[in-house]
C-alpha cells in the first residue's frame, strides 16, 4: 500500500542543517509495533504529518526493533527543521510486485532535514535480483530503490545502513547541499543494478567516511551533477566510482566539478572512471573532474575514460560519442591492478578529450602477459611525476 502525506508550509528556513530537534514523535505512540510482519507505514506517516506541522524543530523516531515498512512517500515542505531517526531495522516487502513505484522510501521537497540513528533499511532484494532482466530487456520492470531523495535541500544522512536494495540503494535527484556521512551500503557482489549512491541533476552533494559494498557502481554520477565531493570512501566489491554513463539521452545537462579524494577501492571491477555512450543523440559536456590520493587493491581498469561504453551491445559503437570531456586529472593513484591494462584513456573521435593530466601513478600487475600497460585513443594527456605503467605513445610528457 502506498501512503502520500503532503504538508504545505508558508515558512521556508535556509542555512545550515540543524542538528538538534526539540520535539520527538515516536512511531510507537502512533500504533507501530515491533515485529517483522507488523506494518508501520501508517504510523510513520501519522507521526510525520504532525512533526512536519510543528513550528519548532522535530524528529520522527523509529525505536530499536524490527518493523515492516511498505512503499512510502514522505512530502514536505515542513514548517521547521525536521528529521527521521531510525534506531531499528525497517524491512521492505520481499516481493517487488507489491510496489507501484520505483522507490521504497521516497522523500520529496524537504528543507533542513536529517536522517540518522544507526538503523538499517533492509530492502530484501534477493528476489528482485533473480528476476532482473534489464540487461537484455529495455522494457523490463524497474524494481524499487531503497531510498529516493527528490529536491531535498540543506540535509544530512548519517550513521544509516542500506542493506540489499532491490535496485539502486540511494537515488539523489534535484538536491542541493546534501551530505552522506558514515553511511553504509551492503549488498552481494552478484546483486544486479544495486548502485550504492546515484546522483543526478544535483548541486553540492558530499559523501564522506562511507563504506560501500555492492554489485554495481559504489557511486555513480549522472548528468546535471555539480560540485560533487567524495572523500574517504571505501568501495568494494562493486564496479568502482563512476561519472556516467553520459550521452545516452537527449537534453542531458552538463557535469561540472567532481572531486574524488582519499578513497580506497578493493576487488572492484573498475577503479575511477568516466563513461559515455557512443551515438549520443545530442552534444554534452563533462568537465573539472579530479581524482587524487586513491589506493587500488586488486582493481580492474584502475584509471579509465571510456567513451565507447556499450553494455549488452545496446548502442551503435561505430558512431562516436558527442560528450566533450575536458579538464580532468588523475593524481597520486597507487596500488595493484587485476587487469594488465591499468590505465585506459579512450576518448571520442569526434570530440577528443582536452586538458587531461595524469600524475604520480604507481599501479602494478602481476598476472599473465607481462607488466601493466597504458592505452590512449583520441587524447594527448599530460603525464607528470612517476608513471608506472609507462605512458602511452604520442602523449605530452613533463617532469
Amino acid at each position: 500500500m502506498e501512503f502520500i502525506i503532503t504538508a504545505v508550509s508558508l515558512l521556508f528556513l535556509f542555512g545550515n542543517v540543524v542538528e538538534v530537534h526539540a520535539g520527538n514523535f515516536d512511531v510507537t505512540k502512533y500504533g507501530a509495533k515491533d515485529g517483522a510482519n507488523a506494518d508501520i507505514s501508517q504510523a510513520l506517516m501519522s507521526a510525520w504529518k504532525e512533526a512536519c506541522q510543528s513550528t519548532s524543530p522535530s524528529t520522527v523516531v523509529v525505536p530499536k526493533g524490527t518493523y515492516l515498512l511498505n512503499e512510502v512517500i514522505i512530502e514536505g515542505p515542513c514548517k521547521a527543521p525536521i528529521g527521521i531517526r531510525v534506531e531499528g531495522t525497517l524491512k521492505a516487502p520481499a516481493d517487488p510486485s507489491q510496489f507501484k513505484g520505483d522507490g521504497w522510501l521516497t522523500l520529496n521537497h524537504i528543507d533542513q532535514f536529517t536522517l540518522d540513528g544507526a538503523g538499517t533499511f533492509d530492502g530484501q532484494g534477493a528476489t528482485a535480483w533473480a528476476r532482473n532482466d534489464c540487461g537484455n530487456n529495455p522494457q523490463c520492470h524497474k524494481s524499487p530503490m531503497n531510498l529516493r531523495f527528490n529536491f531535498i535541500t540543506n540535509a544530512v544522512v548519517r550513521d544509516i545502513t542500506s542493506l540489499d536494495s532491490k535496485n539502486f540503494h540511494v537515488n539523489v535527484l534535484g538536491c542541493k547541499n546534501l551530505s552522506f556521512q558514515h553511511f553504509t551500503v551492503t549488498a552481494a557482489e552478484t546483486s544486479i543494478n544495486t548502485d550504492g549512491i546515484h546522483i543526478g541533476r544535483s548541486d553540492g552533494i558530499n559523501i564522506t567516511d562511507t563504506n560501500i559494498k555492492t554489485g554495481d557502481d559504489c557511486v555513480s554520477i549522472g548528468d546535471g551533477s555539480r560540485n560533487i565531493n567524495i572523500q574517504r570512501v571505501n568501495c568494494g566489491p562493486g564496479h568502482g566510482i563512476s561519472v556516467g554513463s553520459l550521452g545516452r539521452y537527449p537534453n542531458e545537462e552538463p557535469v561540472v566539478g567532481i572531486t574524488v579524494r582519499n578513497c580506497t577501492l578493493t576487488n572492484t571491477m573498475n577503479g575511477v572512471r568516466v563513461k559515455t555512450w557512443p551515438a549520443s543523440p545530442a552534444p554534452g559536456t563533462a568537465s573539472e573532474m579530479h581524482f587524487e590520493d586513491i589506493i587500488m587493491n586488486n582493481v580492474g581498469n584502475p584509471i579509465l575514460i571510456d567513451q565507447e561504453y556499450c553494455p549488452y551491445n545496446q548502442c551503435t559503437l561505430k558512431v562516436p560519442s558527442l560528450v566533450k570531456i575536458s579538464n580532468v586529472s588523475f593524481n597520486n593513484i597507487r596500488g595493484t591492478s587485476s587487469s594488465q591494462l591499468a590505465v585506459k584513456l579512450v576518448c571520442s573521435k569526434s570530440t577528443p578529450c582536452q586538458n587531461v593530466e595524469v600524475g604520480d601513478i604507481d599501479l602494478t600487475y602481476s598476472g599473465p602477459g607481462g607488466p601493466a600497460t597504458t592505452l590512449c585513443s583520441n587524447i594527448k594527456p599530460t603525464f607528470t611525476g612517476k608513471q608506472n605503467p609507462p605512458t602511452c605513445v604520442n602523449s605530452a610528457q613533463s617532469s
